[in-house]
């Protein structure tokens, strides 16, 4: 299907993804619980596709699509699933479900697929095979791992993998890479402090966390250089803490603290992981405080492959589209890192509008006019990874 073609066909369906997404948006399903989101997504695929589907990672699902002859095998991921956050929206397709709405953007990049899943049925590839992978819970880390260790999909062994991400804050349409690393390591950690209440008059007869709560917190501030363009970046926010009880006449005697911790550089992650658990184990000693530390949701740093970029750029000015070299990484976290630590691949990022709210807000909403831009993208990078390879 050549660009003027495909255009028409993307322009004639326009209304279609409209509805589709806007749907996805109205049933959102949190990390894990996706299943009413993979069968909307089988039964898309089995009625207006000719894809192979097959089940993958608990609620994720391949789609997949044999070329004429052999050649190179190309993935193209989306994420399905959304955030325990209470949409403040009032628009017609508003989540209907009740604390759990789409604030990443997930339902735009399923749309995004389901339509190149229509658009890969419409003509049949020259060469090679594309697999597009619907993937369940992004956004606890789970489900790339989760589909990694399935075996419908150790089988493959993929030439190219890329993704996307829509990015609120840069221009509609407007298509954003970069080399080497495009997201961040990140790990959060649970650090929990178990001492003895006394009355408040007198702490002395207690062990209060207090002080290693605040000393923790500190020693984070100390560690973090939070400037994207510096390699040496590394950032501890604080994420949740509880003391005690509201009983004002009790020195509190637990505590517990969550932070996450981000860097672009592997090795500084670990060394200053190791540096956190050192000063830990030091405070609780000093407190004479009982210390337990957990880590949790690990996103390893998304490395675009070189040769992978090549065929991002070379389809942004095969589309005439406006693309723009990132100086610096995105900070979050996404789990596509284990797909690009396995294969060669790379993520890259759509505009979703100077004046988008911002990710993770309660009033953000997917902006549809970005899905046809986005499905090109994706259809000329498989073009540009398999028919002239």
């Amino acid at each position: 299907m050549n660009h003027k073609d495909l255009k028409a066909f993307l322009a004639q369906n326009e209304e279609k993804y409209k509805s589709i997404r806007r749907h996805l948006h109205a049933h959102p399903e949190v990390a894990l619980e996706e299943s009413e989101t993979a069968a909307y997504i089988r039964e898309f695929l089995e009625k207006e596709t000719n894809a192979r589907v097959v089940p993958v990672g608990g609620t994720g699902t391949l789609a997949i699509f044999e070329g004429k002859s052999p050649g190179p095998t190309v993935m193209i991921r989306g994420d399905i699933d959304a955030l325990p956050i209470q949409e403040v929206n009032t628009f017609e397709h508003q989540s209907t479900v009740q604390g759990v709405s789409h604030k990443c953007g997930h339902d735009g990049h399923t749309t995004i697929l389901l339509g190149l899943a229509e658009v890969l049925s419409e003509n049949q590839l020259e060469k090679g095979k594309v697999v597009l992978l619907f993937q369940p819970a992004e956004e606890n880390g789970e489900g790339a791992k989760a589909v990694l260790a399935d075996s419908n999909f150790e089988s493959f062994n993929f030439d190219f993998v890329f993704a996307l991400h829509n990015l609120p804050g840069h221009k509609k349409g407007e298509i954003y890479y970069r080399k080497d690393s495009f997201t961040a390591n990140v790990k959060s950690i649970i650090i929990r402090f178990n001492g003895k209440t006394a009355h408040a008059a007198e702490p002395e007869q207690g062990m209060n966390p207090g002080m290693a709560l605040a000393g923790i917190l500190n020693f984070g501030e100390e560690l973090t250089l939070n400037d994207p363009k510096d390699p040496k970046f590394f950032l501890s926010t604080p994420i949740y803490m509880k003391m005690g009880k509201k009983a004002y006449g009790i020195s509190a005697g637990k505590g517990e603290l969550h932070l996450t911790l981000r860097s672009w550089d592997p090795e500084l992650m670990e060394q200053n992981s190791d540096l956190f658990v050192e000063r830990i184990e030091q405070i609780a000693k000093k407190y004479q405080l009982e210390t337990s530390i957990n880590w949790t949701q690990h996103f390893s740093a998304n490395i675009n492959n070189h040769e992978a970029v090549e065929h991002i750029e070379n389809a942004v000015n095969a589309l005439a589209l406006t693309g723009h070299v990132l100086e610096a990484p995105f900070k979050w976290g996404e789990d596509f890192g284990l797909f690009t630590q396995k294969f060669k691949g790379a993520m890259f990022g759509i505009g979703s509008g100077i004046d988008c709210p911002a990710l993770h807000n309660p009033d953000y909403d997917y902006p549809d006019e970005i899905t046809t831009t986005a499905i090109q993208m994706f259809h000329e990078i498989i073009r540009q990874s398999t028919q002239e390879a």
